[in-house]
C-alpha cells in the first residue's frame, strides 16, 4: 500500500458515531496541525482545514468521520442493555457481535445476546430481527451495570482493522477510508489554485446535517465529497447491473445516487483528469443511498459539487472491505483534481 495504513486502522477502529465523534475528531486536527495553513471546529464538531491558494475562489472537500452506532435507551432490571439506532443498521449482522459501551467513566465490553437456534421455536424462528429487540450483555449484575452506564450513553461496534491480501477489513471504513483519503491528499498539496476547505463532517449517517451547515458557514464555489459505495461484486449478486461497482477497478467517480445528481460538468473533468494522468476509475450510479455531496449542492443557494467513492463490500457491517489500489487512486485522483483546479474551470450550466 502506497500510503500509511498506520494511520487508517486508527482512524478505522476509533469509535465516533453520531454526534459523539470526538476521539476521531481529535485524530483529524492532529494531522491537520502539520499539513495545512489553519484548523478550525464549529460548534456541531465538523473539523475544517484550510489550505490557501493562489485567487479567491475556493472549493470544499467533504468526508464524514461518524459511524454508525447506537445509544442506550433502556437498561433492564435484569442488567441487559436496550438500544436505539444511531444511523441505517440491518439488524440481522447484530447477532453475537462484541460492543463497546461508551460509559462516563471509561468503555466497556460488552456482546450482543443470540438464543441458540435449537433452542427456537417455530414462531421464533420465523420472527424478523429488529434493533428494538437486541439487548446488551454486559457480564454484570443488574446492581453493577445500574451504577456503570446510563440511559443515552453511546454504544459502537468492537472491530480490529486488518490487511487480507490486497484488500484492507474492519468496521468504520464508511466512511473514515475517504477522510484517510482526504488527509492524504491534504497532505500532498502544497499551494493550489485556490482555497481548499477540507473539512471532516459529522452526522452523516443520521442526515447529512455536518455537510449541511457547512454549506452555510464555508459557502464554496465547489464542492467534492468522498464517500463510499457499494460494491456488491459477489456471488449473493450474480446481475452485473446491480452491482454498481468492483474492487480493484479503481476509484469511482459518481454520477448519482439517491440524494443528488452530481454536476455534470464536475463528474467530466474529474474523468479528465483520471483519464489524463492514467489513474484507475469507473462510473457509479447507485440507486439508493446518499452523502454529503448533497449537503452542499442547494444549502446556501445551487452550487456545482461532484463526489468520488471507494467501492466497499459489506457496508454497515464490522466486515466493510475495501481495495488498497482502489484507495491509493482515490487519493491520486482528488490530488490531481485540487491541484489543477483553476479558474478557468467554469461549470456554470449555461457556460459554453
Amino acid at each position: 500500500m502506497e500510503t500509511d495504513f498506520e494511520l487508517l486502522q486508527e482512524l478505522t477502529e476509533t469509535s465516533g458515531a453520531p454526534g459523539y465523534e470526538d476521539r476521531v475528531r481529535a485524530i483529524v486536527r492532529d494531522v491537520f496541525e502539520d499539513t495545512v495553513d489553519y484548523v478550525r471546529t464549529d460548534a456541531m464538531g465538523n473539523v475544517v482545514g484550510t489550505l490557501e491558494g493562489e485567487s479567491d475562489r475556493s472549493v470544499a472537500v467533504a468526508a464524514h468521520m461518524d459511524e454508525i452506532g447506537f445509544m442506550i435507551r433502556h437498561v433492564t432490571d435484569r442488567g441487559f442493555l436496550k438500544i436505539d439506532s444511531l444511523g441505517g443498521w440491518d439488524p440481522r449482522v447484530l447477532r453475537a457481535q462484541r460492543v463497546r459501551v461508551h460509559a462516563q467513566d471509561g468503555d466497556l465490553t460488552g456482546v450482543i445476546g443470540s438464543v441458540p437456534p435449537h433452542t427456537l421455536d417455530e414462531d421464533q424462528r420465523q420472527q424478523d430481527d429488529a434493533v428494538e429487540d437486541v439487548h446488551i450483555d454486559l457480564g454484570r449484575d443488574a446492581e453493577t451495570v445500574d451504577e456503570l452506564v446510563s440511559v443515552g450513553d453511546i454504544v459502537t461496534m468492537e472491530q480490529t482493522t486488518e490487511q487480507i491480501g490486497e484488500r484492507i477489513t474492519g468496521k468504520a471504513l464508511d466512511d473514515r477510508v475517504c477522510v484517510f483519503a482526504m488527509l492524504e491528499a491534504a497532505a500532498r498539496l502544497e499551494t493550489p489554485p485556490c482555497d481548499i476547505h477540507f473539512a471532516a463532517t459529522v452526522q452523516e449517517e443520521v442526515g447529512l446535517r455536518g455537510a449541511q451547515a457547512l454549506g452555510v458557514d464555508i459557502d464554496p464555489d465547489l464542492a467534492i465529497a468522498l464517500d463510499v459505495t457499494v460494491a456488491n461484486d459477489v456471488p449473493a449478486i450474480p446481475d452485473a447491473a446491480d452491482r454498481v461497482t468492483e474492487l480493484g477497478a479503481g476509484t469511482a467517480v459518481k454520477l448519482k445516487d439517491s440524494s443528488v445528481i452530481t454536476s455534470p460538468k464536475v463528474h467530466q473533468r474529474l474523468r479528465e483528469v483520471a483519464t489524463e494522468r492514467d489513474i484507475p476509475h469507473q462510473l457509479e450510479v447507485l440507486p439508493a443511498g446518499g452523502t454529503d455531496t448533497a449537503g452542499f449542492q442547494n444549502t446556501n443557494g445551487a452550487k456545482p459539487v461532484g463526489a468520488v467513492s471507494i467501492p466497499t463490500r459489506y457496508l454497515h457491517t464490522v466486515t466493510e472491505t475495501a481495495d488498497q489500489g482502489d484507495i491509493d487512486a482515490t487519493v491520486e485522483l482528488l490530488t490531481a483534481f485540487l491541484e489543477t483546479e483553476s479558474e478557468s474551470h467554469d461549470y456554470t450550466l449555461w457556460a459554453v
